[in-house]
């Protein structure tokens, strides 16, 4: 982002803070993972956080810029085999290193590819780590109470190559119940026609038409991504507007009204195709109906390692309690020192109601047990997880389990409230969660 672009969206999103109400949370997070700020109510520390951005290229980029290249220009030239847009570099690089000397044809192409090339893995990785991110702040905004509105601040970006990780974002994101607006940070742009006047000018009038259809058609590519995931996840996106502090307004509120629909595909095959969705009213009156316009069938199916890791993780971060298996919660603390404490988490499980498995003359069952403690923001402040391995005769199941069995899990943490979360599942999918509240002075 531009120094002068983010400049705006900071003085914006300052004057947002004061509509924020007593019981709101907010967060900062940057794609950089600098002076991010996890969910607070604290209003001067968001202003602090908010006047420390800085813009962070994630790429240190090309020594000059010859050749012009972009993500979008080396996307064409490698993915797409767009003979224009080779044509285009290429005499670009014929202009800047050979003087325009045709002599110089086949090393000037060579060059030109060569371009396309470190331009498609620096945007890729720029593009990745983007998405990284916000699938990251998904999952921090999964388990937090109320209502969840992300509000993506951004001169946007293109996902050539990254359509099923963006597809994934919007699934967990809808998942969740979390609505992500976007907000275009270059406000009411326009393409400057022949370049921003800190580039080198094209001479060759014919290349520079063609380099200036290729800015405009990457500045609009630009803004799909959010206007994507605005539609799909109930947000709204603001672009072509100034008024970055009304944008601000519109996009930080949730719908008054949305609906969730959802249906399971018969027979999908998994090639990884996109197929559209298209949702309409069969009503007389006339409605726009802002929706997903489709998703991608996976690439292949999910391992049950991963599924399980997945399921303990959404758990952890949900605030619903779950009984599919007996075990009771239990806190305790003691304090060595004043500014430090000892926190106990009991996990207490009743061994005979579990379900086990008979092999070779014993009962088998195994449990994964993760205890996690969240401040009073609900930040996850540390966790641990555990796995317990039962391979019990059938005189100790009958005789010696009779109390069940007790995990304890230990922590050392700074006095204050905190919010306990036990989560423990089997290795046949069933899944128990509770809560606890502490308070150490």
């Amino acid at each position: 982002m531009e120094f002068s672009d983010l400049a705006r969206a900071r003085e914006a999103a300052e004057k947002n803070l004061a509509t924020l109400q007593p019981t709101d949370r907010a967060a900062i997070f940057t794609i950089s993972g600098q002076n991010n700020l996890d969910f607070t109510d604290d209003r001067a520390k968001l202003r602090d956080a908010l006047r420390r951005l800085m813009p962070r290229p994630i790429s240190v980029g090309r020594v000059n810029d010859c050749p012009k290249m972009s993500y979008y220009i080396a996307d064409l030239i490698q993915n797409k085999n767009d003979p224009q847009a080779l044509s285009a570099v290429t005499a670009d690089v014929l202009d800047c290193q050979f003087n325009d000397d045709p002599k110089y044809q086949s090393q000037a192409q060579s060059m030109a590819q060569m371009a396309a090339a470190q331009g498609l893995t620096e945007g890729e990785a720029e593009t990745h780590l983007a998405l990284t991110s916000l699938k990251d702040v998904v999952r921090r905004m999964s388990g937090v109470p109320g209502q969840r509105c992300m509000v993506l601040v951004s001169p946007g970006f293109i996902t050539p190559q990254q359509e099923y990780d963006l597809d994934n974002l919007i699934d967990r994101a809808t998942r969740a119940n979390i609505t992500m607006s976007a907000i275009d940070a270059r406000g009411l742009y326009v393409v400057v026609p022949g370049g921003d006047i800190s580039q080198r000018i094209q001479r060759n009038t014919a290349v520079a038409g063609i380099e200036e259809l290729y800015r405009i058609a990457s500045a609009s590519a630009d803004a799909d991504v959010m206007a994507e995931l605005a539609d799909a996840t109930g947000g709204e996106f603001f672009q072509n507007n100034n008024d970055l502090a009304q944008g601000f307004r519109r996009v930080a509120s949730t719908p008054e009204y949305y609906y969730v629909l959802a249906f399971s595909p018969q027979n999908l095959k998994l090639n990884g195709r996109f197929h559209n969705l298209k949702v309409t009213l069969r009503t007389a009156e006339k409605y726009s109906v802002q929706a997903r316009r489709g998703y991608l069938a996976p690439k292949q199916a999910s391992g049950p390692e991963q599924e399980a890791k997945q399921e303990i993780e959404d758990a952890l971060f949900s605030q619903e309690e779950m009984h599919d298996l007996p075990i009771d919660l239990h806190t305790q603390f003691f304090k060595p020192s004043a500014g430090e404490a000892k926190l106990t988490v009991l996990a207490h499980i009743d061994v005979r109601q579990l379900h086990f498995h008979k092999a070779d003359g014993r009962n088998n069952s195994n449990l994964t047990i993760v205890s996690g403690v969240f401040d009073h923001n609900g930040n996850l402040v540390t966790g641990i997880a555990k796995t317990l391995q039962m391979h019990l005769k059938d005189e100790t199941l009958a005789n010696q389990m009779g109390p069940g069995l007790n995990v304890k899990t230990n922590f050392d943490v700074k006095p204050g409230s905190y919010l306990v979360r036990l989560v423990v599942r089997d290795a046949e999918g069933q899944i128990a969660a509770e809560n606890g509240a502490i308070q150490i002075p």
